[in-house]
């Protein structure tokens, strides 16, 4: 019996059940670990940047130019990684790429040259969005079996593996090399592989592959094919509206609090950790949001609070007005993601995770030079107002597609 029809019947109250449950709670425990995991090994490169760029000699713009191939090779890889799902099963095919991501970390630290570390680079970028497709791809199945919106739980854990693995690599630049660091973390990330994987692989996917979403209509049916395809490219914008807030805040927020507000050095660095924290904590309490509210209520609310976080932050006249702003937007933006990644992957499966993250991914690396080409223009702060905008849109288009897909809230 498919593990689906197990869940049900414990739903019903009949036998089998507890088998079914505990297996669920296995998963869910392992696909949290992968996300943790994403998390703590991208970060745990981005704090080794400025030393890898010593090692190599890169200049300024070497480095920017090597840096594309992180973008180019997950923006690659995440457009066929949906197929990949389909014909392997989203497990297996995390498992792999969390190996292959696990490998990849340790090789930016082994180059010499601009060029040699770009080209890994475009390794490690196809690892890193490889899995955030495929992670994504079994977490939407996992919240259709057990009927419960816990999809921020899992971003909470990448947020929170980010958090660690930036942490401890500000500890450990002074005293490890970038190599014995990077090393460190092969390691790191092939032991917890082989702590989770093996739950993934033995457990096959709970929603069965003859339910999940056709990824092409038959002939003669384009009309409705098309309004799927539509949705899911209305929840991947919205991901893409989130995802500029998060890129544009990373690189800009702090300088800022510095150039425009004059905060001290150490107060301006702060403001990122401020959005990320309150970010952090929206997902961890995004699964009770979420069923209080409804997944269209959620969206509209974090929306419209982003909005107004980030016009304060942007517009504000002192520097813990910008920081309470920054932290008002973090909580708006928090469930925005994960919720839309959920709605495509409930329209059109592994496909419609595949585009929501790609144009979600786009979104994050569009933020901070369209910022810089407004802030040029205009002012940084002018430019800032622009999260708040895309804020408000995902707010607007997330109340349009209210009865999109298959969803349960209201």
């Amino acid at each position: 019996m498919p593990l689906l029809n197990k869940v049900r019947t414990a739903l019903s109250g009949d036998s089998g059940g507890d088998t079914a449950t505990r297996s669920l709670t296995r998963l869910r425990s392992a696909l949290t670990l992968f996300f943790a995991l994403d998390g703590f090994l991208f970060a745990g490169w981005v704090v080794r940047i400025p030393a890898v760029k010593q090692q190599t000699g890169a200049s300024a713009g070497d480095l920017g130019l090597a840096l594309l191939g992180v973008s180019a090779g997950a923006v690659i890889t995440m457009t066929l990684t949906g197929q990949l799902c389909r014909r392997h099963g989203s497990h297996a095919v995390t498992v792999a790429t969390a190996v292959l991501l696990s490998l990849s970390v340790a090789l930016p630290a082994l180059t010499r040259s601009p060029l040699s570390l770009g080209l890994v680079l475009l390794v490690f970028g196809a690892a890193y969005g490889g899995i955030n497709v495929a992670m994504n791809s079994a977490a939407v199945d996992l919240v259709t079996a057990l009927r419960r919106p816990v999809m921020p739980s899992f971003h909470a854990a990448f947020s929170l593996g980010g958090m660690l693995g930036a942490g401890l690599g500000g500890l450990l630049a002074g005293s490890l090399s970038p190599t014995a660091h990077l090393l460190g973390l092969t390691v790191v990330g092939l032991a917890l592989t082989a702590v989770a994987g093996p739950v993934l692989l033995r457990h096959p996917s709970p929603v069965r592959p003859e339910a999940l979403p056709a990824p092409s209509a038959p002939k003669g049916s384009g009309t409705r094919a098309a309004g799927p395809r539509r949705t899911v490219l209305v929840f991947g914008v919205i991901a893409l509206c989130t995802a500029y807030g998060e890129g544009a805040l990373a690189d800009w927020g702090a300088l800022h609090l510095a150039q425009d507000l004059h905060a001290h050095p150490g107060v301006a660095a702060a403001g990122y950790s401020v959005f990320a924290l309150t970010m952090t904590a929206g997902r961890l309490s995004g699964t009770a949001l979420l069923e209080r509210l409804g997944q269209t209520r959620a969206l509209v609310a974090g929306g419209a609070t982003a909005a107004a976080g980030m016009l304060l932050g942007a517009l504000a006249p002192s520097v813990w007005a910008a920081l309470l702003g920054f932290a008002i937007t973090g909580l708006g933006l928090a469930n925005i993601f994960p919720v839309a990644v959920a709605r495509a992957g409930a329209v059109a499966g592994p496909g419609g995770v595949a585009t929501a993250s790609t144009l979600g991914y786009g979104g994050m690396l569009l933020g901070p030079p369209s910022i810089g080409f407004l802030a040029d223009r205009f002012s940084l702060p002018l430019a800032l107002t622009t999260v708040a905008v895309l804020a408000a849109g995902a707010a607007a288009m997330g109340y349009g597609a209210r009865n999109a897909g298959a969803s349960r809230d209201s």
